[in-house]
């Protein structure tokens, strides 16, 4: 089962890497028109699922509050990831976006009251540093936005994922959670789209179309990824994706990124590394102190 998690965190990252890549490719287009056709497809997929699966679209009124702040902060978060893959390069764009998970642990601290590891701290500390270096503030607010944008982008994701967190705790249906979001999105970011609407030509028209159903595979996939294997087994491979990217980049757009940039993935990655570890290592001494409990009760 855990071999079958890896392949579709793999495939996830492939479709994340690809909606960047198809993102970049539709051209000078409004950010808001590119996260609206990404949101779009995902809303589509949802309401059939939900309806193939007989599925109601009824919320209980407790966990309407945390589907609002999961909907705002995703769309924030999606917005945000969008100008970046404007404007940095792939692989910069999207491993600010992995910055996430640093940032649900944080957001997990202050709303569902979580304890953190000083492991945790560390690895939250090491992660900033990382996308400092990437981001390489300056006194041009020109040059240092897009990526303070990306790296806005990632913490609102972190939201976003401890909402759902709660949501999961909750037994609220995930393919429930998805539709909320996207559809919520629509509604919000649509105004947008009608006054800013610029026209496209077919090949862009094609482009976004590639790029919703890219972003839909990947979250279909990863969905399927963390049903066969817990998230501490096979979290580390979801970085599978900036590879993927940075090879998109090379390849496509000639991007080369500088060497800060490489040295704060290198020092996120660790960091991720580090904290993935951890948690093995700790359900193998959970597992081994549980076996030799057992063996002293026989």
């Amino acid at each position: 089962m855990k071999k079958k998690g890896i392949l579709f965190i793999l495939l996830a990252g492939v479709g994340f890497a690809s909606m960047t890549l198809f993102s970049r490719l539709s051209g000078d287009l409004p950010t808001m028109q590119k996260a609206f056709f990404r949101n779009l497809f995902a809303t589509f997929i949802a309401s059939i699922t939900l309806i193939k699966n007989k599925q109601d679209f009824k919320y209980e009124k407790s966990s309407i509050p945390f589907l609002l702040i999961r909907s705002i902060c995703g769309t924030m978060g999606i917005v945000c990831n969008f100008y970046a893959i404007d404007h940095l390069v792939l692989s910069d764009a999207n491993i600010l976006n992995k910055l996430s998970p640093f940032a649900a642990v944080i957001f997990s601290i202050i709303f569902l009251k979580e304890r953190a590891s000083l492991t945790q701290f560390l690895t939250l500390l090491g992660a900033f540093m990382g996308a400092v270096l990437i981001i390489q503030p300056s006194l041009s607010f020109h040059e240092f936005a897009p990526g303070m944008i990306g790296l806005t982008g990632g913490i609102m994701a972190g939201a976003a994922y401890t909402a759902v967190r709660y949501l999961g705790q909750k037994q609220v249906n995930g393919m429930k959670i998805v539709f909320f979001f996207s559809a919520f999105s629509c509604i919000v970011i649509f105004p947008f789209v009608i006054t800013q609407f610029k026209p496209m030509a077919p090949m862009q028209w094609l482009f976004l179309t590639l790029c919703g159903i890219s972003a839909t595979i990947g979250q279909i996939c990863i969905t399927k990824a963390y049903t066969y294997a817990p998230a501490k087994e096979i979290s580390i491979y979801d970085y599978f994706q900036i590879l993927v990217s940075a090879v998109y980049g090379f390849i496509i757009f000639q991007q080369k990124p500088n060497n800060l940039s490489i040295l704060g993935y290198l020092l996120i990655f660790a960091m991720s590394f580090i904290n993935w570890s951890k948690s093995k290592n700790k359900e193998f001494c959970k597992q081994n102190s549980s076996a030799t409990a057992v063996l002293r009760s026989n």
